[in-house]
């Protein structure tokens, strides 16, 4: 029988908090993108940071962590019970790595209870779009932003690592994206790609390259500092005020990504892979399942095919040709 050494095993325990001040969250900001580890620092700070409070890594258990689950059905959706999941199991998976523990007790952590279904995710129509275009008619470096966003499906954080030199007469080359100030690589290798440009990209572009002196190099959105600027700047300076006063709603830009993602499908015909090509997702289920979003005219129009599908077939039988 194997003998546990006590005291090296208590010399290995540590405050989950302190375990994720000194050993985790340094591990993933060296190995992760700024993304994930924003992603990271938000569901430690609002969930996980008083949850596990003065708790230590060897002495957590399981039902601690369903409880805790439980607790936050009626106030969060599944997606983000799963988020902090991820990221509780992770915490503990590292310290195993590091040889402080044998199992990880978030590996059974079930939800114990009904979760309240999450909210539908917003999306732009051509019009609503086309409207918030027209107000920013003062700022057309924000027409751009908003352009870049609906009619070629950015992320928010390729929008901000856009430079001059990675437009071509009628393409943008995605190449990088930032967040909160931070350059890296794109999102997936599937991300890096040549996008086509439509008129309503290049006249915006255009105008803001006049005002910006013609340049040939640089950030596209540049900060004083010569840095990306802070989209989020952007958008609480410039564009909700405008759109406020005008009478319209901001969503966000990742509606507009969305809503790219769905006017395309639309005019296609229900071309998917289209859409998978523009917003570039690895796996077509993420197109379906989180970009797709029902139109008024959809289901009307579905039935109208379906209805002059089955109104052809009856003539032909009428006709004798079947």
């Amino acid at each position: 029988m194997r003998r546990v050494n006590v005291s090296q095993a208590n010399e290995q325990d540590m405050r989950i908090a302190d375990f994720w001040e000194q050993r985790y969250l340094p591990f993933v900001q060296t190995n992760m993108k700024a993304s994930t580890v924003r992603g990271y620092l938000q569901i430690w700070n609002q969930h996980l940071k008083q949850h596990f409070a003065d708790m230590t890594l060897q002495s957590y258990r399981t039902h601690v962590g369903s409880s805790f689950l439980l607790s936050l059905t009626k106030t969060q959706g599944r997606r983000t019970l799963n988020h902090i999941r991820s990221l509780a199991s992770g915490i503990f998976t590292h310290a195993i790595n590091e040889g402080r523990l044998e199992s990880n007790p978030w590996h059974d952590v079930r939800i114990l209870g009904k979760v309240k279904p999450p909210k539908g995710t917003e999306h732009y129509t051509l019009e609503e779009v086309e409207n918030i275009i027209s107000a920013l008619v003062d700022h057309v470096d924000a027409q751009l932003v908003v352009a870049l966003s609906f009619f070629v499906g950015l992320r928010p954080s390729e929008i901000a690592a856009v430079r001059w030199e990675d437009f071509d007469s009628n393409a943008v080359n995605i190449r990088r994206a930032c967040v909160r100030g931070v350059v890296g690589t794109c999102k997936t290798l599937e991300s890096v790609a040549t996008l086509p440009l439509i008129d309503q990209v290049i006249l915006p572009l255009q105008l803001w390259r006049q005002k910006c002196g013609n340049p040939t190099e640089g950030w596209v959105f540049e900060s004083r500092n010569g840095t990306p600027a802070d989209l989020h700047n952007m958008i609480a300076r410039v564009i909700r005020p405008t759109l406020e006063a005008a009478g319209l709603e901001w969503k966000s830009l990742y509606a507009g990504r969305r809503g790219a993602g769905t006017l395309l499908i639309d005019l296609t015909n229900g071309n998917y892979a289209a859409a998978q090509e523009l917003l570039r997702h690895k796996h077509m289920s993420t197109t379906l399942q989180f970009y797709k979003r029902q139109t008024e005219s959809a289901l009307s129009n579905g039935m109208k095919a379906l209805q002059a599908a089955a109104n052809g077939n009856k003539q032909l039988t009428n006709g004798g040709e079947l």
